[in-house]
């Protein structure tokens, strides 16, 4: 196969091109403020003066092409370090059924049966993104209401985060799923005061949805790693990276690698169809098999990588299954789960950092997120490394200690605003004033802890600019204001953890996330400047192009978009 032998273009035969008359946000205080910049082959060549770019071109010796950007705005490829692209994909074919298509739980069912007349018999029907807390009942739908849609075919209505839902009774009478079923480790079949099944899944219990022979994680995470045909996965994964350069972004890491997404990104790149980067996190159930085989540390080509190892702690806020073992104040029967009891944790967490290899931990509440620290510091305190960089992906609601050990530690959040963009509302509901302080990028900033942005796609749209928005307002969706401004962070800093911050945590400082002479000719032109312009309109700025290795990959402003010069 092709798929890890991306060569870079021969410098003898690589082109030189100059682009002008744009302005330039570098994200390096090196070249910030240049106003050209010279791409030879696949990388920056020089980054200043027109002059000083021709006089580089010169030096090359190859005539440059001069591209001029007609006035607009130039950043570093987005970088966004915690995604699931080929999931994302799949869900594109499936009923959105997100707030603005559904109001109430007989809106659902509405979009659902509409989509079950559609399909041919026996096909699963297959919906996502509603909120219960953004439904007018304030409520899941219930078994009895998926049954409305159909009785003799499988329906699954996935929550927003991504872990869970409500299936029919179909499915649960298919895969012998009754009231006496227990729950498997790491899930829930959630029940009525009466002890009978509500329709409602979490977590480990998704494993359903797989079928025979399908992905199974058992209690490594929630699964959403459903089976199509090979080709139609292939499908999914180009259509998504549609969305991710349309937004602007060049970089992806892929925080939940299975044998089924391993397998369609080596075929897309083999058919050389992979046009945006990918760093693979694959998921802790195959840690065992990482091990045995000697992956002890990155490896892969520029386009497609290995990078680290992923693990969960808890659940998910927007779920109501992150670990609040007091209860959350909407619901102080439900105090959410851990994966892996903590012993069990740190011993996984061991085996990884004593060969090497970088994790990134899912982990909402305190109570997770103290979890992860405890056994990061067992691991480094037993194996010492002095740039680990092990990541705690979301990090909801990390105490002022917990952010101080961070620090100690090295270890690297991974956020996403645009969760709280979406529905922070749901948090203060969920937990109460605390939630106020989601995601406190501010507190992470002053503290010294870095700063990272990610959409966690499809949970949100891979739109960075969105991201930005919200972190610099803390503003959600429905104009609420989320905490102070001690919380809040510069148009600037949250544009560099969009860019160089996604790309120092999946250890790609060295050649991304920033438009800096050596490093890869990654950027991405937009219409205005989002350090300019009033922090509640950055959202609305346009992506023009998207450049990958210094071809024009997206663009709305050319006729062709792919492998351009």
């Amino acid at each position: 196969m092709r798929a890890l032998r991306h060569q870079e273009t021969s410098v003898l035969d690589a082109t030189v091109t100059l682009f002008t008359s744009a302005a330039l946000r570098t994200v390096d205080p090196g070249t910030e403020g240049a106003e050209a910049f010279l791409v030879h082959g696949n990388r920056f060549a020089a980054v200043g003066t027109v002059e000083e770019c021709r006089a580089e071109a010169a030096r090359i010796g190859r005539p440059a092409e001069e591209v001029d950007l007609d006035g607009s705005v130039v950043v570093p490829g987005f970088v966004d370090p915690h995604a699931h692209p080929l999931m994302y994909g799949q869900m594109m074919s499936w009923v959105d059924c997100g707030p603005d298509r559904a109001a109430d739980i007989p809106g659902l069912i509405a979009l659902l049966r509409t989509a079950a007349d559609s399909l041919p018999p026996g096909r699963p029907v297959r919906g996502y993104g509603y909120e219960h807390r953004n439904l007018a009942e304030r409520r899941h739908p219930t078994k009895e209401e998926l049954d409305r849609v159909s009785t003799d075919r499988e329906v699954y209505l996935m929550n927003a985060s991504g872990h869970g839902g409500v299936v029919n009774s179909r499915t649960l009478a298919r895969h012998g799923v009754t009231r006496d079923t227990p729950d498997p480790e790491g899930g829930t079949f959630f029940r009525d005061a009466g002890g009978e099944l509500t329709g409602e899944i979490s977590d480990a219990a998704c494993n359903i949805l797989t079928g025979v022979g399908g992905v199974k994680v058992g209690r490594h995470g929630p699964n959403f790693h459903l089976e199509d045909e090979p080709e139609e996965h292939l499908r999914q994964l180009r259509a998504a990276q549609e969305r991710f350069l349309a937004g602007g972004v060049t970089t992806v890491g892929d925080c939940q690698v299975t044998r089924r997404e391993f397998d369609t990104y080596l075929r897309l790149a083999d058919a050389g169809e992979l046009r945006t980067r990918v760093g693979m996190y694959l998921l802790s159930h195959l840690l065992d098999h990482v091990l045995e085989t000697g992956l002890h540390g990155a490896f892969g080509n520029a386009r497609l990588s290995f990078a680290g190892i992923k693990f969960y702690a808890d659940g998910t806020l927007g779920g109501w299954t992150a670990y609040f073992p007091d209860g959350y104040v909407g619901d102080p029967c439900r105090t959410g789960q851990l994966y892996h009891e903590p012993r069990a944790y740190r011993e996984l967490i061991g085996r990884a950092h004593a060969v090497g290899l970088q994790t990134a931990t899912h982990a909402q509440s305190p109570d997770a997120i103290e979890m992860v620290l405890d056994a990061v510091e067992a691991a480094q305190e037993r194996h010492p490394r002095t740039d680990a960089r092990h990541r705690i992906e979301h990090c909801g609601l990390p105490t002022a200690e917990q952010i101080t050990r961070m620090r100690r530690l090295g270890i690297h959040p991974v956020n996403q605003t645009q969760h709280y963009y979406n529905w922070g509302e749901g948090v203060t509901e969920a937990i109460g004033t605390p939630g106020e302080r989601f995601n406190p990028l501010g507190e992470f900033q002053a503290a010294g802890v870095p700063v990272t942005l990610s959409s966690d796609a499809p949970v949100a749209e891979p739109k960075p600019l969105e991201a930005i928005q919200a972190a610099v307002t803390r503003v959600t969706r429905r104009g609420h204001r989320l905490g102070d401004g001690s919380l809040r962070i510069p148009a600037a800093d949250a544009l560099a953890a969009h860019t160089l911050g996604g790309a120092r945590t999946l250890g790609r400082e060295h050649e991304l996330g920033s438009i800096t002479p050596g490093k890869l000719a990654d950027f991405t032109v937009l219409d205005a400047d989002p350090l300019v312009v009033a922090p509640g309109s950055i959202a609305a700025i346009d992506v023009l192009q998207t450049w990958v290795d210094g071809a024009l990959q997206h663009s709305t402003t050319a006729t062709s978009t792919e492998g351009q010069p």
